[in-house]
């Protein structure tokens, strides 16, 4: 239900800047100097994303205070408990570059408000907790050391903090709704208190870790009871972020739509791999959980498989983006069982076939994409790859006749020999028994 609710929010928040777009910017950034900041991003294509907290203890979703209505007290027994003795963060980097994935975004703050970093502005961190050390510290250094560029989330929402006014989605809401209960449960709240702590905190991440490579601002939801840009002084915040760290790439949360640079990507959140087409052309990454969880859920149990996960990344570059695909880690500081075999499976496929992940993006027009497959492209080789999601003894490629001057399976570099129809289509001769890939590619060698 809630999921729905976010969706709709950035939906709305898309359409009511789109119009304002090309009038206003906020800096003096041109196109090309731009897309020259976001090519590693652009060809890296493939993700993790590590939600990991507080909440990783009852297990029971990220947002277990808001569903559950728990209040301040009833959680401090997680904080005053948390303790990852098995927190391996050379091996979740290992595990990462291993799935073929090229740079990591962890959670330093989800909406619960705990500091996974040792924060000066707030006693609600790690460094106080049975942990007592900066876990984003051994993050960035972990994953830096295996060649992978990191990210920081950091949630525009903070429901420990005091001064953060009660809204919607609060776990203090009132249950009646009512508009007189949340002016005497905020009479003594003041957003300007937060918003420069937010700052203060943000300016902590980027200033006390080295280059951080994306920053992934989460969520505005204006409206009655919600909040938007000017609750989070958003302009400013977004050029204090360009100041400290001018080569940073930032998400599209912060409710600055209307501004031609209030944001560098789109973020379609849990969407089917048919709604990512209508990105077609825009700079986005598709956020996606394993199971129905960002956070570790213990008893959820609607994993994707590897096909659906290997999917969701073919279909995330054939239209032309990225994945960011999510890890929640236990509370002892572990990827679930789960989660180890789909990375695992996920870079068995990556190992043989990353050649048409990296660096690719969708189709030239003019090339139709056959059925029962998927295609992505790589503009600086020219060499197309056709991603076969239904095995048979022939792939017709439509229209293709004159285009193609040789094709191979990706995995091992072995022929796949081809014939002209009566017709424009290509017609290839796959093998009877199918190669041992979850799903087999095809390259093509294009005549210039």
């Amino acid at each position: 239900m809630f999921q729905q609710f976010r969706n709709a929010a950035l939906c709305l928040l898309l359409l009511a800047g789109g119009a304002q777009a090309q009038q206003q910017q906020i800096g003096r950034e041109t196109p090309a100097q731009k897309e020259k900041r976001m090519e590693w991003w652009t060809n890296d294509r493939f993700g993790m994303f590590i939600h990991w907290g507080l909440y990783a203890m009852p297990a029971r979703h990220e947002w277990v205070r808001h569903y559950e209505w728990i209040q301040d007290g009833d959680y401090r027994k997680y904080f005053e408990l948390f303790n990852p003795d098995l927190f391996d963060p050379k091996l979740w980097a290992k595990q990462a570059k291993a799935a073929g994935m090229k740079y990591a975004v962890l959670t330093t703050k989800h909406h619960e408000g705990f500091c996974m970093f040792d924060s000066r502005f707030t006693d609600y961190k790690v460094t106080n907790t049975p942990a007592r050390r900066d876990l984003v510290r051994q993050f960035v250094d972990a994953y830096r050391a295996e060649g992978l560029k990191v990210g920081f989330y950091y949630s525009l929402i903070d429901w420990h903090h005091p001064q953060f006014t009660i809204d919607g989605m609060h776990p203090h809401r009132p249950r009646d709704g009512s508009d007189s209960v949340y002016a005497v449960l905020n009479k003594n709240r003041d957003m300007a208190t937060y918003r420069q702590y937010m700052r203060d905190q943000i300016t902590e991440l980027l200033t006390q870790y080295g280059k951080i490579d994306v920053l992934w601002l989460d969520f505005s939801y204006p409206g009655k009871h919600g909040k938007g840009k000017d609750d989070w002084g958003s302009v400013e915040l977004l050029k204090l972020i360009r100041k400290l760290q001018p080569g940073i790439i930032v998400d599209n949360r912060l409710d600055l739509g209307m501004y031609s640079d209030g944001q560098d990507f789109e973020t379609p959140e849990q969407v089917s791999v048919e709604e990512l087409a209508k990105y077609h052309g825009k700079a986005w990454e598709t956020c996606q959980t394993f199971s129905g969880s960002w956070g570790y859920h213990r008893d959820e149990n609607t994993w994707k498989s590897t096909r659906e996960l290997l999917r969701l990344l073919i279909g995330s570059v054939s239209n032309g983006g990225n994945l960011l695909l999510n890890v929640g880690p236990t509370a002892r500081g572990e990827f679930d069982e789960r989660a180890q075999d789909a990375l695992a499976n996920m870079g068995k496929w990556m190992r043989s076939n990353n050649k048409a992940i990296y660096n690719c993006t969708f189709a030239p027009e003019g090339f139709k994409t056959p059925a029962g497959t998927m295609l992505t492209y790589n503009p600086k080789t020219k060499r197309m790859y056709v991603h076969i999601m239904e095995y048979g003894k022939t792939l017709v490629l439509p229209a293709y006749k004159g285009k193609v001057k040789y094709a191979q399976f990706l995995h091992d570099n072995s022929e796949v020999r081809f014939d002209k129809s009566d017709n424009d289509d290509v017609v290839l001769a796959l093998p009877e028994r199918k190669p041992n890939q979850e799903i087999p590619v095809v390259e093509l060698v294009l005549n210039n």
